[in-house]
């Protein structure tokens, strides 16, 4: 990031019959706000189909599929960058999966949820399987970013993995109750003090099929502080690449990463399935 760049954080999901249009408009706001970069909620194209353990199949789509493509149409009418995603087959496997567009609708690239719940109102395993590509950093608006859906954030060694290779700020769409909010914040927070990178985070609205869902959009600066707390369906926060530098130079910013030494102790850790 050579320059600071606007991002906006817009909570609201379209998956209804004017599901395009409202999604242009919101785009449009938050294009009017000053944003080169809109990051929308988890799977904010879907319904929020993990409230039950009835998997559809009409949920889920193959690559470059109808919400894929509407997202792209928006993304280039109104001329900002997106994050959104879907439910997306591949491999004979349904994933959740971030999609980041640039502002002329062209992919930037994906990520697939790697850490999944499975409980009353989050029966994620039911619909979707795990990813297993670690994500990488990617490129738009100006900025380096990486990507961490909802729960990824709760096992954070990936968090750390994208800003030791160059993330500028982790965008964490999410999809979590509203009294569990003050747990996700101070995660968050940590996050970011502890990466020395914005963290931003977007929830889903409103509550869906009996799932308590909601709770602010959020932005943490890369010594942690609160920049963004707000449930205004579009809001704004402008990173600054001397934020970046300046926590960077810091305590604990300034620490060494020991890749080859944390690889080697996960290394002697059995995985949990």
């Amino acid at each position: 990031m050579e320059q600071p760049v606007t991002v906006a954080l817009v909570s609201d999901v379209f998956f209804d019959r004017d599901a395009e249009a409202r999604l242009c408009s919101r785009l449009g706001e938050a294009k009017g706000k000053g944003a080169a970069l809109a990051v929308l909620p988890e799977i904010p194209l879907n319904p929020w189909s993990p409230a039950t353990k009835e998997a559809r199949a009409d949920d889920a789509e193959p690559a470059g599929g109808p919400r894929a493509q509407m997202l792209a149409r928006c993304a280039k009418k109104v001329g900002i960058a997106v994050l959104g995603g879907a439910i997306i087959k591949e491999g004979g496997k349904r994933l959740n999966t971030a999609l980041l567009v640039d502002a002329k609708g062209e992919l930037v690239g994906r990520y697939a949820k790697t850490h999944l719940p499975e409980e009353p109102g989050f029966w994620e395993t039911s619909h979707y399987e795990p990813g297993d590509e670690p994500p990488r950093v990617m490129s738009v608006a100006g900025l380096r970013v990486g990507v961490q859906i909802c729960s990824d954030s709760n096992r954070p060694a990936l968090t750390h993995a994208l800003a030791c290779a160059g993330a500028e700020a982790i965008l964490a769409p999410r999809a979590t109750e509203r009294d569990t909010w003050e747990s996700w914040k101070l995660v968050f927070r940590a996050n970011a003090l502890t990466t020395s990178t914005y963290v931003l985070s977007v929830n889903r609205p409103a509550p869906e099929q009996g799932c308590p869902l909601g709770g602010p959009s959020f932005v943490a600066d890369p010594m942690g502080n609160v920049l963004v707390e707000s449930t205004d369906p579009v809001v704004v926060a402008t990173l600054d690449p001397a934020a970046l530098a300046a926590a960077r130079r810091d305590y604990p910013g300034y620490l060494a990463r020991r890749s080859d030494l944390y690889a080697r102790a996960f290394a002697a850790c059995a995985s949990r399935t």
